[in-house]
């Protein structure tokens, strides 16, 4: 059966999808609590810089290697060998597991907005039963959805950016009729905060570290567009659009309130301004846009965590069998995989009613060094002569570094645990594949230090 390929909106729409889920609705009071009116500019403006130089690395890169489909995967494994590419692969994946766990949750705590009271708990914050067996319902509505093809999935995940856009929509063009410069210069520099300039930069950039996740989108599953120049100019054109939605919503909620009364509101802080504006049907709008943000944000997600691991598969870095596809080519043994996982998550949540936001943290940091990785790939592909495409991935790598600094070092040294049982599926792998394949001895170094350095991460986590 043939398969039916991604076009530019598709794309756009699936990158622009992952980056705009729930954190977007929280912006607000999350940026006004740690920041005043400059430091928040100076965020931006670096943020918005390191973007751009990460979106034009993979536009670039889709373009110079054209032969390398997956993006993420497969620039890692290019240019720096088996186990590093592996290691991408492996964080990658399971970022977006426990992401799509954490998306699940939110649906059904935004979801008791209708259904709970003070007496009568249903949904409660995502984890009671009720909620988990919602969330399981979901999760397998969507897992069949996917394997009736990513076509499929696309167009509807098109559908939902388009209806997630409204509600964003209206704040903004409510916002700025609102909006009064008394208020955006109210403690323009965050004196009340006690904190300097710098450190209110530095903790905007722990807020703004995570909205961007998800643009390599398109670079994921560039085997699946229609024409391979739609790939970097998908990821640039949502790059652009969802800086434009997060500078607007930011900026323009500090003219509506003073800062220090919106950093003390409740999230989804865009509820409560949203009802300030125009009454009680604003927090019903915003709540109802977060479930359809957060729901089109998973859809995308599901379509990128289940692309990886088939790639990977086929270049026997993750087990043979998870390469399978069904007669739609929807790859059905990483789906299988991906969603199991994420099943065994929820119910664990269930069972413990666990705070998981922690190792939410940890894993998501697992996505940064494979954003390095780009970078540090086309500075590796430009060669040493002065280019736009070497000045680029030089940008993109001091990117990629701050990155890291930002998020501090403790989530990254404690992400190292969770690299270790994917070592051995990396093992089982290679042994098992049908032609024996030899690691060099840079590899045997690297998966040595990589299991030691859990080890005593783990040892140090004991003792603590």
């Amino acid at each position: 059966m043939s398969e039916k390929k991604l076009g530019f909106g598709a794309l756009t729409a699936l990158v622009l999808s992952s980056m705009l889920g729930a954190g977007v609705f929280s912006l607000p009071q999350n940026m006004a609590a740690v920041a005043g009116p400059a430091a928040l500019l100076c965020g931006w403006l670096i943020t918005g810089a390191g973007i751009l130089f990460l979106a034009l690395a993979m536009l670039l890169l889709s373009r110079m290697r054209p032969d390398l489909d997956g993006g993420i995967y497969t620039y890692a494994r290019a240019g720096f060998g088996e186990v590093i590419g592996f290691c991408s692969a492996w964080g990658y994946w399971l970022c977006a597991v426990i992401a799509n766990v954490s998306y699940l949750v939110i649906v059904f705590s935004a979801l008791s907005f209708f259904t709970d009271s003070p007496g009568h708990i249903i949904f409660g914050v995502g984890n009671t039963w009720p909620a988990i067996a919602g969330a399981s319902l979901l999760l397998w509505l969507v897992h069949f959805l996917v394997l009736r093809g990513v076509q499929t999935a696309a167009s509807i995940n098109l559908l939902a950016t388009l209806g997630k856009l409204i509600p964003l929509c209206l704040f903004v063009v409510l916002a700025i009729f609102s909006f009064r410069f008394e208020n955006f210069i109210h403690d323009f520099r965050g004196i009340s905060l006690g904190v300097p300039l710098w450190s209110q930069v530095k903790q905007t950039m722990l807020i703004t570290l995570w909205v961007f996740i998800g643009v390599e989108g398109a670079v994921v599953i560039s085997a699946r567009a229609s024409h391979r120049r739609d790939v970097g100019r998908a990821t640039l054109w949502a790059v652009l659009a969802a800086l434009l939605v997060y500078l607007l919503v930011t900026l323009l909620s500090l003219g509506i309130v003073p800062r220090t009364q919106l950093a003390e509101m409740h999230n989804p802080s865009m509820a409560g301004l949203l009802s300030a504006m125009i009454g009680h049907w604003g927090t019903v709008i915003i709540v109802t846009g977060l479930v359809l943000s957060v729901s089109g944000a998973y859809l995308s997600w599901t379509i990128m965590a289940a692309e990886i691991p088939f790639l990977a598969a086929r270049t026997d870095s993750f087990p043979r069998i998870i390469a399978r596809q069904n007669r739609h080519n929807a790859p059905s043994g990483s789906l299988w995989l991906t969603n199991g996982s994420v099943q065994v998550c929820l119910l664990i949540i269930g069972l413990t009613h666990a705070d998981y936001n922690n190792l939410l943290n940890i894993a998501s940091e697992m996505v940064l060094v494979p954003y390095l990785l780009v970078g540090l790939f086309l500075v590796k592909t430009a060669g040493r002569k002065i280019s736009a495409a070497l000045i680029t991935g030089i940008g993109a790598s001091i990117y990629g570094v701050w990155l890291l600094y930002a998020s501090g070092p403790v989530n990254l040294i404690m992400s190292l645990m969770l690299y270790a049982p994917g070592l051995f599926l990396f093992m089982i792998a290679r042994y098992t594949a049908p032609e024996r394949l030899p690691l060099t001895r840079t590899d045997k170094c690297l998966m040595t230090l990589l299991l030691l350095s859990a080890l005593g991460t783990g040892i140090m986590q004991l003792l603590a």
